[in-house]
């Protein structure tokens, strides 16, 4: 028997990235990381219809699970199909058994109107029950009045904003346009480049930023709460732990896997009930940060939810079949990549 943990927790995805993998070239090759916005991200997102989120979501979810990961924290996009979005993403989701906080990444790319039915779509989920926070895609892409309405809908609803911050250079004003609104349930993903301190806890995601070329966000030097995200390239906290230790330490040879464990904890305050799922793994010094530092191969064997549910057995999912869930994903991947 291998060790035993907690479920993890993803403190930051997108879910709807999990279509992308194997979309065609961009028109141009991006050289810089709004480009790798306009050319990749932005022709995505706006592509995205019903049954691609739904779809999208199954597939993450289930490649979460199956990694140990019982709970995710998403931040959508998918301005042709705005309205039920963040529905459809926690149904999917508590189908295979993942737990799930939602938020419409608000946004004026597309015009105020679009901006006002992104905030309509975060309050009409969070008022029926959904389980999230307000979103917000970024301050570069938003008007300051957009940026104020949804700081007073979060603090109405008594949520937190989930947004983007600063994490290339177009946006380094980010921390001057919001520290006026920013209060410390907001969740301040990537700043790899914000010049003077948020309230908030920073979702750290080394790989995608390391993947965007944007720079290393230096979270030890700051003295938020840090949560460690994946930005949508998948939800193996675990691997994920691994390249985050190696970046740190290469800022700092002082740094100790400590402190990417930590950060790992920190994800229990938005799931505290997933403290109570067990993960069994296939190493039996998973529950080591220091082990898992330098273990490559670390899969989930078990997963059992705190009701007693198991939900991974030998590796796979028993709710869904995985099967299925990838031969439906990858119709939807079709679909997509023909609109693109």
């Amino acid at each position: 028997m291998g060790a035993v943990t907690p479920g993890l927790v993803c403190g930051h995805h997108h879910l709807y990235s999990a279509l992308a993998r194997g979309m065609p070239a961009p028109p141009k090759r991006p050289t810089s990381f709004i480009e790798i916005l306009e050319q990749v991200w932005w022709r995505l997102d706006v592509a995205l219809d019903e049954e691609m989120i739904r779809w999208s979501a199954m597939l993450g979810a289930t490649e979460a699970l199956m990694c140990g990961t019982t709970g995710i924290i998403d931040h959508h996009e998918s301005p042709a199909a705005i309205d039920g979005s963040l529905s459809i993403i926690a149904d999917a989701c508590a189908e295979v058994g993942v737990r799930v906080s939602c938020a419409y990444g608000v946004t004026d790319r597309h015009g105020a109107a679009e901006a006002m039915r992104g905030l309509a779509e975060n309050e009409r989920y969070l008022r029926a029950g959904g389980r999230g926070m307000v979103g917000v895609h970024a301050a570069f892409t938003c008007r300051d009045e957009t940026l104020a309405q949804a700081a007073e809908l979060a603090t109405d609803l008594g949520v937190g904003v989930h947004i983007h911050v600063a994490e290339g250079v177009a946006d380094r004003d980010a921390g001057s346009r919001l520290e006026a609104l920013a209060a410390d349930d907001w969740l301040l993903v990537h700043c790899v480049h914000l010049e003077r301190p948020l309230r908030g806890t920073i979702a750290h995601n080394p790989r995608s930023n390391m993947n965007n070329s944007v720079g290393y966000a230096a979270p030890t030097s700051r003295s938020n709460r840090v949560v460690l995200g994946t930005d949508g390239i998948g939800a193996d906290m675990l691997e994920e732990a691994r390249l985050a230790y190696v970046r740190l330490r290469e800022h700092d040879v002082t740094a100790t896997p400590d402190t990417v464990w930590s950060w790992l904890d920190e994800g229990y305050r938005f799931f505290p009930e997933c403290r109570d799922d067990r993960v069994e793994f296939n190493y039996d010094h998973a529950d080591s940060a220091w082990h898992v530092a330098f273990t490559p191969g670390i899969r989930a064997v078990t997963v059992t939810l705190g009701s007693g549910e198991v939900v991974v057995r030998d590796g796979l999912p028993t709710r869904v079949d995985l099967d299925e869930v990838r031969a439906k994903a990858a119709e939807q991947a079709a679909r997509l990549f023909a609109r693109l």
